[in-house]
């Protein structure tokens, strides 16, 4: 990645010095899981997410301060007709968040996981990327630093999670620019597009990567020609947890891309971070497997708002809780097998 004298250049600087997982603690966590009354491996995943997390916090696996983090950008892209809802809905169901009354609240409810929405300037939304760069250099970067400060007041999970009518357009197109192959195979119904709407929304991502195609060599580039504010913010807050050891669990289709962003710029970025569920948008897994990674969860979901991440930090906080709440042999008095 190249230095310019330009915004995105502090960001370069992160990516490339990316702090690595605790061995130590890794290693702790193998030993006790070995004395746990248990045979082995018998917890399948469960045992993995527990090393996961004491790799990247760098103590005993414990979840104590869990949070959902929301953000929420409108996209110019949305009067193409691409999308059966007007981008009016965003700030209609950051509201009804505020309220309680969205499924997110319900199952940080359930999971008892703090929550925070961040209304990205829902007002101005980014330009349309069919015509022009979504976001000036300045702005991007001004927005994903921005999305760092969703761990101000300390979080030890944190779950990535957006809000965005036409949101699903802009990953498709993210994700056509970092793996190619024809705006067909990253484009789904989103939020209920069909018939001629979702022909429309194909060939506005074909046209929209098209348009900025002698720019898409560089991840960051990506990210503000083809992306939104939200994936900008999630991206920063992606970065930032890194840098603060704090595991990360990502949602759907939108907040993959973003994470997307991350990995295109350094293949490790995103060792500190699960893929909560797969969801029903059909290039989702697609988009996953390019990540390397595995779902935790496979429900059918394609409702976004963190959803499906906040319901796989129910599972990590489960993982973290047999770890470290189960007796040894030793303490239970049980034979351990040879």
């Amino acid at each position: 990645m190249s230095v310019s004298g330009m915004p995105f250049d502090d960001f370069r600087t992160l990516l490339r010095d990316l702090p690595g997982p605790d061995s130590s603690a890794l290693a702790a966590a193998r030993e006790r899981d070995a004395q746990l009354t248990k045979p082995p491996g018998s917890l399948g995943r469960l045992e993995e997410i527990a090393f996961w997390l004491a790799a990247w916090t760098g103590r005993v696996p414990a979840v104590n301060r869990p949070l959902v983090a929301i953000f929420a950008g409108n996209h110019g892209v949305a009067r193409q007709g691409i999308t059966p809802f007007p981008p009016s809905v965003t700030q209609q169901m950051v509201e009804n968040f505020a309220a309680g009354g969205a499924a997110i609240n319900q199952i940080c409810v359930a999971y008892d996981l703090g929550l925070k929405v961040f209304d990205l300037a829902l007002d101005f939304p980014t330009a349309d990327i069919t015509e022009e760069p979504a976001l000036s250099e300045r702005d991007c970067a001004a927005t994903m630093a921005f999305g760092m400060e969703a761990i101000a007041g300390g979080t030890d999970l944190l779950a990535i999670g957006e809000m965005g009518i036409g949101n699903t357009t802009i990953a498709a197109a993210i994700n056509l620019a970092l793996y190619g192959g024809d705006a067909s195979d990253w484009v789904g119904p989103g939020t209920g597009s069909a018939g001629d709407m979702l022909e429309r929304k194909i060939a506005v991502v074909q046209k929209a990567v098209e348009l900025h195609a002698a720019h898409l060599s560089d991840p960051l580039e990506i990210m503000r020609r083809l992306g939104g504010r939200e994936i900008a913010a999630m991206a920063g807050a992606i970065l930032a947890a890194r840098v603060e050891r704090i595991p990360v669990l990502i949602d759907g289709y939108v907040t993959t891309a973003a994470a997307a962003i991350l990995k295109a710029a350094n293949p490790s970025a995103l060792d500190h971070c699960l893929i909560g569920h797969v969801s029903a948008e059909p290039a989702h897994l697609k988009a996953i497997e390019k990540l390397g990674k595995m779902p935790l969860l496979a429900l059918g979901m394609r409702l976004g708002e963190g959803t499906g991440a906040a319901l796989a930090a129910g599972i990590v906080k489960a993982a973290a809780a047999c770890h470290s709440g189960m007796a040894t042999f030793e303490q239970a008095g049980v034979s351990k097998g040879n």
